[in-house]
């Protein structure tokens, strides 16, 4: 039975992560969040972390664990113009994740699976170029910074000590109970709110979140995953366009979209100083997981119209409520 020790247990992915887990016989869970759980199995122990830095003990929550998925870190947040920004993200993200996995690796942990995150290759990608893992990797903010920070360092940790890392960096996460943007278009449309993004020729990746989870539990044990960095989709790229009207199909709503020009929302955007939000609506950002596929023989389980009823209905169930 393969011991494995999850931080970040409570968020939007950990909890999706235990879960899975859980349904498996061949695991022994230990998870570490800032506050505990009550409604867990008496079988999954429990372990609180305040904060996590380059101080934080460990030892005792590491004793006998084969793999670490470490999820916790210090979230992006768009439009953080704080002066200390980038030494507080690096304080979590950088200095908290090496901290833990030099204890890993001298405990004797096998495996240390980090979740990072796309923007560390960058915010953007011009058509038919998708990201690949090997491409130069451009990050634009102190989050993105702090993450491929602790790419490098625990890069360099796996060749100084024979502990195997496996760097997993997921585009847009959307699923039962995803917030910000994505749960804002689902409002709008739910509303019959006019939404001026009908003429928007963009393409991006998203990854529903049984499909991150999916691969996630694939590298815990798979051989050649070791050492290796995975970018993670759905397989299919859409239009902002037309994951709005896949999205009403899901909810039951008519999709009432304009054609409004990507420029004019552009500039009304800057005008406004939504800069960033215009990005993420009508930009493109597409990855290319042919690495992932085909070195760990996996396909993502669940196709984006599944996944998108999925969130729709836990979004309607709970709106109800």
């Amino acid at each position: 039975m393969n011991k494995i020790l999850l931080t970040g247990s409570t968020g939007f992915i950990g909890r999706a992560v235990y879960k899975r887990l859980l349904l498996d016989a061949q695991y022994e869970l230990l998870l570490a969040a800032r506050s505990c759980m009550d409604d867990l199995p008496e079988s999954i122990v429990q372990c609180q972390i305040s904060d996590i830095d380059g101080a934080t003990e460990w030892q005792s929550a590491l004793e006998a664990v084969d793999v670490v998925i470490h999820y916790a870190a210090r979230v992006h947040v768009m439009d953080d113009h704080a002066s200390d920004s980038l030494t507080k993200f690096r304080n979590v993200n950088v200095s908290g994740t090496l901290n833990l996995a030099r204890q890993a690796a001298a405990i004797g942990v096998k495996r240390f699976i980090s979740i990072s995150s796309i923007k560390v290759n960058g915010e953007k990608t011009l058509p038919g170029q998708p990201y690949t893992p090997d491409d130069a990797l451009v990050p634009m903010d102190p989050y993105a910074i702090s993450k491929l920070e602790a790419e490098r360092g625990l890069c360099a940790l796996a060749a100084e000590t024979g502990m195997e890392v496996v760097i997993i960096r997921p585009v847009l996460v959307y699923g039962p109970g995803v917030k910000a943007i994505f749960r804002s278009m689902m409002s709008w449309l739910s509303k019959g709110v006019p939404l001026p993004l009908g003429g928007i020729d963009n393409k991006r990746s998203l990854v529903a979140l049984d499909n991150l989870v999916d691969l996630m539990v694939t590298c815990i044990n798979h051989p050649a995953a070791a050492n290796q960095t995975f970018l993670v989709s759905d397989g299919e790229d859409l239009s902002t366009s037309e994951l709005l009207r896949r999205m009403a199909a899901a909810l039951g709503v008519p999709a009432r979209l304009l054609p409004v020009p990507a420029v004019l929302l552009d500039a009304g955007a800057a005008l406004l100083g939504q800069r960033a939000m215009a990005q993420r609506l009508c930009g493109s950002l597409q990855v290319d997981i042919g690495k992932t596929c085909e070195l760990l023989n996996w396909s993502p389980p669940v196709s984006v119209d599944q996944a998108l009823r999925k969130t729709a209905k836990h979004f309607l169930e709970c709106r109800a409520k």
